[in-house]
């Protein structure tokens, strides 16, 4: 730690300024990072514990009380959006005077149920979008160090007139700071970026797989 707050006191303003703008991308990464795997692992604990419930229940309403118990579980939200869709049509074929337990259209509720996929995945996907520009940026901006580094010792080779290690030694050391300040905090994003995504996938599948057991259900229940 010490030999890298060194090499920081050794760098120039404009090196410095790279510097604390890539710990900064670094530091709001790891912080996203680490919310992430926490949400993440709670969405799918939860979702477990909903989708247990859903599958032993026989009715619908029955299904409401682990819906609520579950708040953070995508299974939980695309269940309430499918349930209103199946009230609002049953309170309108009440109302003209239809037999009770029936539903005007299947597919109006895959379409919710739908909506609710691409509202629970927005969820999901909160904070990504971070991690992608810290991953395709910070290098970039490690780059801008290095060379200015370069440049630094160029103009001190041409200030003192001397190739000497002495000469170039602090533009190199500046320029190889920044790159490798560059490489740290793009690395982990892209690792993390990738997992994310894996895992992201994984909840969508789960997702789709429980919009056609609940609209199995559905019908089960309404025709």
């Amino acid at each position: 730690m010490q030999a890298i707050w060194e090499a920081f006191a050794q760098t120039g303003p404009v090196a410095k300024l790279v510097l604390a703008i890539l710990a900064g991308f670094s530091l709001v990464s790891w912080t996203l990072m680490l919310l992430k795997v926490r949400q993440l692992r709670r969405a799918e604990r939860q979702n477990q514990v909903f989708l247990s419930e859903f599958r032993k229940a026989q009715r619908l309403g029955e299904v409401q009380q682990a819906a609520a118990k579950t708040p953070h579980a995508p299974l939980a939200g695309m269940f309430r959006a499918g349930y209103l869709e199946l009230e609002a049509q049953v309170r309108v074929l009440q109302r003209a005077g239809a037999p009770p337990g029936q539903i005007k259209s299947l597919a109006a509720v895959e379409r919710a149920l739908q909506r609710a996929i691409g509202v629970e995945s927005a969820k999901l996907h909160r904070f990504l979008p971070f991690l992608a520009t810290t991953a395709s940026a910070t290098p970039f901006i490690g780059l801008f160090g290095t060379v200015w580094g370069i440049m630094t010792a160029f103009r001190d080779i041409a200030a003192k007139g001397s190739t000497s290690i002495v000469t170039v030694a602090p533009g190199i050391a500046e320029a190889l700071v920044n790159t490798a300040a560059g490489l740290a905090a793009a690395i982990p994003a892209v690792i993390a970026y990738n997992a994310f995504l894996g895992s992201l996938r994984r909840h969508r599948g789960v997702m789709e797989d429980f919009l056609l057991e609940f609209l199995n259900l559905t019908e089960r229940t309404f025709t």
